[in-house]
C-alpha cells in the first residue's frame, strides 16, 4: 500500500511513529507538504492522512478527493470542525450535551455594548493555531480582549463551573484514548497531562457518537464534568496530536490500511 501524509510537520511524534510502523510492514509512506507547489504528481496514493488544517492543506485534500483518493479525515469534516458555530449547531440538533454557544460577530463591537451577569468563555469562531480562547469574568477583561482582537469573529459560551480539569478524549477509529489536563481557563493556567485510567460510564460512547456525527475518523473531544458530574462537550478537533498515548501509532497505522 501507498500512504500519503499531508503535513507541514512530518516529525510529529504520532505521524512519525505510525509512518515507521507502516514502512516496517512493507508499505510506502509519502510526505506531502501542502505549501509546496505541485505536491502531488503521478497516480494518487491508496489513502492520505490529513494533519495540515491550513487553507493550502485543505485545498490539497480536496484535489485528492476529486481524483478519487480517500482522505482521513475528509476535507469537509475537517472544515466543519474549524467552525465552532456550525459545530455547536450540529451537536445541539443531534441532542448531544454541547456547551451553549452563540455567535456574536466581531469582538470589539459586541464588547462595547454587552453587560456581563456571569462569567463567559470567548473563543475565536474559526479554530486554528494560536486562536482566542479566554475566560471573561468582567467587562475590564473583556475590554482588554477587545483591544487585542477587535475584528475577531467570536463565539461565546456561558462558563460552566467545573473542577478546572479537562477530560481530553481522542479517538482513532473505534479506539478511544483519554487523559486529564488542567484547563487553560483555570486560575493556574494550563497544566500537565495526567493519565486517566478509567472514563465515567458512557463517555467513550459519547466520544464515538461525535465521530459519527461529524464523519471523523481521527479526532479529539474536550469534555468537562459539570457540578453534578454530567459531561459537557466544549470543543472538537479534527486530527489532533494525541501525544504520549500508548497504542495510538499502532491504531493510526491500522486505520490507514483499513481505509486504503
Amino acid at each position: 500500500m501507498r500512504i500519503g501524509l499531508i503535513t507541514d510537520k512530518p516529525g510529529h511524534p504520532l505521524l512519525s511513529a505510525a509512518a515507521g510502523l507502516l514502512r516496517s510492514g512493507g508499505h510506502g509512506v509519502e510526505l506531502l507538504d501542502p505549501g509546496t507547489p505541485d505536491a502531488v504528481s503521478g497516480a494518487p496514493a491508496d489513502v492520505y492522512l490529513l494533519k495540515a488544517h491550513t487553507p493550502p492543506g485543505l485545498e490539497l485534500a480536496r484535489r485528492l478527493e476529486r481524483l478519487g483518493a480517500p482522505v482521513v479525515n475528509s476535507a469537509a469534516a475537517t472544515t466543519l470542525c474549524q467552525d465552532r458555530t456550525l459545530m455547536a449547531e450540529l451537536a445541539v440538533r443531534a441532542g448531544l450535551p454541547f456547551a451553549g454557544t452563540r455567535t456574536v460577530g466581531a469582538l470589539a463591537p459586541w464588547a462595547a455594548g454587552v453587560s456581563l451577569g456571569s462569567p463567559v468563555v470567548v473563543k475565536s469562531r474559526h479554530s486554528r493555531r494560536e486562536d482566542l480562547v479566554a475566560r471573561v469574568d468582567d467587562t475590564v477583561r473583556l475590554a482588554e480582549l477587545a483591544d487585542e482582537w477587535p475584528d475577531e469573529p467570536v463565539v461565546v459560551q456561558d462558563f460552566a463551573p467545573n473542577s478546572g480539569w479537562d477530560h481530553k478524549l481522542w479517538a482513532i477509529g473505534d479506539r478511544v484514548f483519554a487523559a486529564l489536563r488542567r484547563s487553560e481557563l483555570s486560575p493556574e493556567g494550563r497544566g500537565p497531562t495526567l493519565p486517566l485510567p478509567r472514563l465515567p460510564q458512557g463517555w467513550a460512547d459519547l466520544t464515538r457518537s461525535i465521530g459519527e456525527l461529524y464523519s471523523l475518523d481521527v479526532y479529539g473531544v474536550d469534555i468537562i464534568a459539570t457540578a453534578d458530574g454530567s459531561p459537557l462537550i466544549v470543543d472538537v478537533n479534527a486530527f489532533p496530536g494525541i501525544r504520549d498515548q500508548p497504542g495510538a501509532p499502532e491504531a493510526l497505522a491500522a486505520l490507514a490500511l483499513r481505509r486504503a
